[in-house]
């Protein structure tokens, strides 16, 4: 079974050039393409998509608020942003409303496909540079944030993984760890940070040096 795309971009051109690609490769379906989430929440409860590629700057309401508004319906629907913004602020503002990826619209097709395909399957893709923005304010924050929430290095380890967008599976495998030590590990870091997933975490490490 194919998996459902929903697509928000109010480039034309792109737009249809993303629904091209994307139907063109096996094992993916575009089931809608918009050009504005003024209506987001109807959309999504009609196409019911496995994952939805969001722009930011967009006609009506942002594709900030399109997330929120997603989250609030659908929340286990993955979203990857899919922007041409490399700030730090519109990066908080859409880890905070619930996106779980943030790809930047130079990224080649091929990396753009893997961040699909890795935002399925439970990771936080982001572009290089997007990535090292995030793993340059955990290192910027890490003792900070390890003492304030009394993480261990182990902890600290696996927030380290999580800002490299590592999903589960990938922080047990780089650990050396069984795949539900790693999952335990990770509720007690979430526990300690007082967050419900990774994309929180990384939250909270993007506000101690923005903020």
């Amino acid at each position: 079974m194919n998996q459902k795309l929903l697509i928000y971009e109010d480039n034309e051109a792109l737009r249809n050039s993303l629904v091209y690609l994307l139907n063109a490769q096996e094992g993916y379906e575009v089931v809608g393409d918009f050009n504005n989430v003024n209506d987001v929440k109807n959309q999504v409860k009609q196409c019911q998509p496995d994952l939805v590629i969001m722009d930011i700057d967009m006609p009506g309401k942002d594709g900030i608020t399109g997330v929120e508004e997603i989250k609030e319906s659908r929340p286990e629907t993955p979203i990857i942003m899919y922007t041409q913004f490399e700030d730090d602020e519109r990066l908080f503002k859409s880890i905070c409303a619930g996106a779980d990826g943030y790809i930047l619209k130079k990224t080649s097709p091929e990396k753009f496909f893997d961040a699909i395909k890795e935002a399925l399957n439970g990771g936080a893709p982001m572009s290089p540079l997007i990535a090292k923005k995030v793993i340059n304010s955990f290192k910027a924050t890490k003792d900070n944030v390890q003492l304030k929430y009394d993480l261990t290095n182990r902890e600290a380890e696996i927030l380290y993984l999580l800002t490299k967008g590592y999903s589960v599976k990938l922080i047990a495998h780089e650990m050396c760890i069984a795949y539900d030590t790693a999952r335990s590990h990770l509720r007690n870091t979430y526990r300690k940070l007082h967050v419900n997933c990774g994309k929180e975490a990384i939250a909270i490490l993007l506000a101690s040096k923005i903020i």
